[in-house]
């Protein structure tokens, strides 16, 4: 039997990928189903007259529920409890990641690029690679990166 790098047998079967690269492509995949969730509650919102806040909002809070426990349970491997402080700190980490890329297009836009879609493809790299890198280092710690405490100051 092959061990891999984190000691995991896989029956004499070696990943060519390591675990942080198939964490990555789990949280893209979650990312792909957030993004389709909240864009379909953001045309149903519209379609039922919420208008454009309403339904932005209501797209996003879908979104960014469905990503917090797909996350939570298969991406970083959270199979236990539910611990409090996890939903805050990835609300925080949403906030930090998302206010980097409002920054960037902002920032862009004075710079006279107006409506340049490399500008948002840019900030939304961004946004995605905060995202990753808090959830991984901040929110769900413990989990499957192999550490085994919640960052200090937090309940378990």
């Amino acid at each position: 039997m092959t061990k891999l790098r984190d000691g995991n047998d896989m029956g004499g079967v070696r990943s060519a990928f390591s675990p942080d690269f198939a964490r990555m492509l789990r949280f893209g995949t979650v990312g792909l189903l957030n993004t389709a969730l909240g864009y379909s509650l953001i045309l149903a919102g519209l379609r039922l007259g919420l208008g454009d806040i309403a339904a932005n909002m209501a797209g996003y809070a879908g979104g960014l529920a469905l990503g917090f426990f797909l996350n939570r349970q298969w991406t970083f491997g959270r199979a236990g409890g539910f611990r409090p402080g996890t939903a805050m700190r990835y609300a925080i980490t949403f906030v930090v990641a998302y206010a980097a890329n409002l920054t960037i297009v902002m920032s862009a836009m004075s710079a006279g690029m107006i409506e340049n879609p490399f500008v948002h493809l840019a900030g939304n790299v961004v946004y995605s690679v905060l995202f990753y890198l808090g959830s991984a280092r901040f929110v769900f710690v413990g989990a499957a990166n192999g550490l085994n405490a919640e960052p200090p100051g937090t309940a378990t």
